[in-house]
C-alpha cells in the first residue's frame, strides 16, 4: 500500500501538468505541508488533526471521505519524505504570493489548534515560509493575526 501511495505522489507531483485535475495535486501538497506542522512537535494531538480536517473541508470543499483519504496520503507521504522540495516546488509554481501567505496563516492556525505554539512548530513554519518565498514580515504578520484571533476566541 505504501508503495502505491508513493507512486501516486511521485506521478502526480512530478508531472502535475499531465493530470486532469491539477487542484487535487495542489491539495495533496498543501495538506502534506500542513500535516508537517501538526507533527512538528512530535505530538500530533487530536485537536490538531481535527483542525486540519476542518481546514481541508472548508478550504477545498471536499467530501469527508475525500478529506480522510487526503489526510492519510499526506501523513504517509510526509513520514516517508526526505525533504519538502516536491511539495514546496509545486506550490510555488502554482500558487501566487497571496495564496502562499494564506497557506502560512493556515500553518499558524494549525499550530495553535492545541492551545499553544511549540518552538518546534514555529521553527517548522518559519522554514516552510522561507522555502515558499514568503517574506519574514508576512511570516510575522500571519503569526500575529492568528495569535490575536486565538486570544480573542480563547
Amino acid at each position: 500500500m505504501l508503495q502505491a501511495i508513493s507512486q501516486f505522489f511521485q506521478s502526480t507531483l512530478a508531472q502535475p501538468e499531465q493530470r486532469d485535475n491539477q487542484t487535487l495535486t495542489l491539495e495533496l501538497a498543501s495538506a502534506a505541508l500542513l500535516f508537517e506542522i501538526a507533527r512538528a512537535d512530535h505530538d500530533t494531538s487530536d485537536a490538531e488533526l481535527e483542525a486540519l480536517r476542518r481546514m481541508l473541508l472548508k478550504r477545498y470543499q471536499l467530501s469527508e471521505s475525500d478529506v480522510d483519504e487526503l489526510m492519510t496520503l499526506a501523513r504517509d507521504e510526509v513520514e516517508d519524505a526526505v525533504d519538502h522540495y516536491q511539495f514546496v516546488s509545486l506550490i510555488k509554481e502554482h500558487y501566487g504570493y497571496d495564496q502562499r501567505c494564506e497557506l502560512v496563516a493556515l500553518m499558524w492556525q494549525l499550530a495553535w489548534a492545541d492551545g499553544s505554539v511549540d518552538a518546534l512548530e514555529e521553527h517548522r513554519i518559519r522554514r516552510l515560509a522561507d522555502l515558499l518565498h514568503v517574506s519574514h514580515s508576512d511570516f510575522i504578520r500571519t503569526k500575529l493575526i492568528t495569535e490575536e484571533r486565538v486570544n480573542q476566541d480563547g
